[in-house]
This record gives structure tokens, sequence and C-alpha cells, in this order.
């Protein structure tokens, strides 16, 4: 499909999806939201990408947070729905099956932090600033970031970020880790290259079995993640790949995973 408000372009098994409203700050509105929904399920079935990077256009910003001008307009009933509608693409990008990389150039306030918080991976800029500052508008957080930054966080780190409001630094979101790296701005790019080209070099299969077996492990009893941890390194053992990085390895050489 063509998309208003993103940008998406392939460079070999990585596909960069950039929320493209500078003007905004790449604000997530419903048409966004919408749009990005198309944009990971196409990227889901897509067997040719083997990982995602999301990013914001613009120098100053990944997502600032959700678009007040369209917020401040809404019913109770309408919120409801732009809630849910948000929380579903937290899940849809949790659960694609691939690793998502943030790239997080700027501002994460909001719902921007909401959507970084649902990527697996997220490497800030020395720059960028993350934070839950629905308080300040007499609002709580609506996409998930109650939730995910308390898993993420802890309590402590969720109920200051939320109750107070005020955003914090990479350095900081990454000492409680809401953010994986910190790297100079500009570094930020040749960072995100060299991470989203090993993750596309790795197994698919086996990045999907350590994907489903981390979340479904952070929300399950420990035995419960262990068997499942059995069940999925067991079905590896049925893959082309893991004949293929078994064998590299004897071989001493580089291997080259199909996906199969």
């Amino acid at each position: 499909m063509e998309y208003r408000n993103l940008l998406v372009e392939d460079h070999g098994a990585i596909r960069r999806i950039t929320l493209n409203r500078p003007d905004k700050l790449n604000a997530l509105d419903f048409a966004t939201l919408t749009e990005l929904h198309a944009a990971f399920e196409a990227a889901g079935r897509d067997a040719a990408v083997r990982v995602v990077v999301l990013t914001g256009a613009g120098p100053k910003a990944f997502v600032a947070g959700a678009d007040i001008a369209e917020m401040n307009g809404l019913s109770p009933a309408q919120a409801r729905d732009f809630s849910a509608h948000g929380q579903a693409l937290m899940t849809r990008i949790e659960r694609l099956g691939k690793p998502v990389i943030a790239r997080i150039n700027g501002f994460a306030l909001g719902g921007g932090l909401e959507l970084a918080m649902a990527c697996h991976l997220r490497i800030a800029a020395d720059t960028a600033k993350v934070g839950q500052p629905e308080i300040n508008l007499g609002l709580v957080p609506g996409f998930g970031g109650t939730q995910r930054l308390l898993r993420l966080a802890g309590r402590a780190a969720c109920l200051e970020l939320c109750l107070l409001g005020a955003p914090i630094d990479a350095t900081r979101a990454a000492a409680l880790g809401i953010v994986t790296r910190v790297v100079p701005a500009e570094a930020l790019d040749a960072e995100v290259d060299a991470v989203a080209g090993q993750l596309a070099s790795s197994a698919p299969l086996a990045l999907r079995g350590i994907l489903d077996a981390v979340l479904l492990g952070g929300e399950a009893p420990l035995d419960t993640g262990l068997d499942h941890e059995t069940q999925v390194f067991a079905v590896t053992f049925s893959t082309e790949d893991m004949k293929e990085g078994t064998g590299a390895f004897l071989a001493r050489r580089k291997p080259q995973f199909t996906g199969r």
C-alpha cells in the first residue's frame, strides 16, 4: 500500500520504517497508527524481511507522543478505541516474530516511548530523551506505558516516570533498562546498521524462537517458561539452519542461514 505518514524502504533483508511527520514531531494520530499496523503486518508476512528498524524523520524526535490536537476532541468511547488501536499495534510489533530495533534519534515521549518499548531492541542517541508525560495533560498512558515500563524498569522507575511526568536522558534510561544501548548521536546510524546487519545474517527460526520464549517467559511461571524453551530448543534440531550453523562451526566457516 501507499503510505502518507510513513517511509518504508528495504536494504537487503532489513526493512526500515520511518514515521514521516517531522512537522508534528512524528506524533501518533489514528491514521498513523493504522499505517503502522499495515506496515508491520506486511513486514511480518514478507519472508525476505529478517529485521525491522523503526525510527522517526527529522533531527528532533523519534516520536514525541500521541497527537494531542486529535485527542483533545475525543469522547470517552473514542478514547477507548484510540487506546485499543494503539495497544494492538504495540502487541503486533512485540509479537512480530522478527527482531524490531527502535532507532531513537530524539524525543521518545508518551506514545513514542510506548512504541519504542514494544520493540525488541532500543538504540538511542546520547542526545535522546524519553518519558511518560501524560500526567501533565491530566491523562494516564494509554498504549501500554504503565505495563511495559513496569516490566522493563521495575515499579520504582515506572512510578517515577509516570507520576512525575519528567523526561530522563538516554544515559539514565539505559541504566534503568529502558533502552538497550546509548551511542553518540553521530554514531547512531552506524550502530543501528551494525546490529541490524548482525540480526539479518542470523538464523531466522532461532531468532523467532528466542523472541517467543522471552515473551512467554516474562509472563509465565518459571517452570512454564523452561518447558517452552525446551520445546523450542528441540524444534530447532529439525531445521536446516541448525545443521548449517553447527556444520559451519565445525568447519570453521561463516554460516549461511536460509530460514529453513
